[in-house]
Parts: structure tokens; sequence; C-alpha cells
């Protein structure tokens, strides 16, 4: 049963991603017509730790929905072997980019603390 709540939540966030993204390309596509002066106007700042507090939650939810994937397969459940795998891949690239930003992350900072004052 939650095969169904699982696999209609991945499309439905999907569907999200898709928005945003057609969302941003519309803005950048007004901002490139308007010219330089109306690019700032157009989007709203966010900060870096906001920015990386959602990605981290983002990479979370997918490991999540990985495991309650998974342990619904392994119970039996009517669950697509294809959606475990590819829920499971998906939770594994995130990881895998998110251990990359922390590892750029660690190396820039020392080497900003290396550096002679």
């Amino acid at each position: 049963m939650t095969a169904p709540i699982a696999g209609a939540a991945g499309i439905d966030r999907v569907m999200q991603l898709r928005a945003q993204i057609l969302e941003r390309n519309e803005a950048l596509q007004r901002a490139s017509a308007s010219g330089p002066a109306a690019a700032p106007a157009a989007t709203a700042p966010t900060s870096f730790a906001d920015t990386l507090n959602t990605a981290l939650k983002q990479v979370n939810e997918g490991q999540q929905q990985a495991s309650a994937l998974s342990e619904s397969y392994e119970r039996g459940e009517n669950v697509d072997i294809a959606k475990v795998m590819l829920a499971r891949q998906q939770a594994s690239v995130g990881f895998e980019a998110t251990l990359q930003v922390r590892n750029k992350l660690l190396s820039a900072y020392k080497d900003i603390m290396s550096m002679p004052v």
C-alpha cells in the first residue's frame, strides 16, 4: 500500500522540480530580454547556508524514500523493482554529489586557513 503513495510522491516531486525549472527559465529569459539592469530584481537573494540546507534536506528525503521503497519490496509488497533500483540509484548519486561538495568546501577551507596573513 505504501508503494503507490511513495510513487505518487516521487512523481509529484518530479513535477514540482519541472515547474521550478520552467519558472526559472522564464525568469532568465525575461531578465535577458530586459537587459542586465533588471537581472538583480528578477531573483530573490538567498544565503549560501539556506541553499546548502535545502540541498541537504533534499538528499536526505531521497535517501529516506529509497529506504522506504526498499523496505516495502523486502516485505513482499507489490513494488516494482525498477522503481526501487531507480530510487536507490538517485539517492546514491545525490549522496555522492553531496560528498564531493563537502570535500571541495573542506579543501577551500584548508587553503584559506593556510594563507599567510
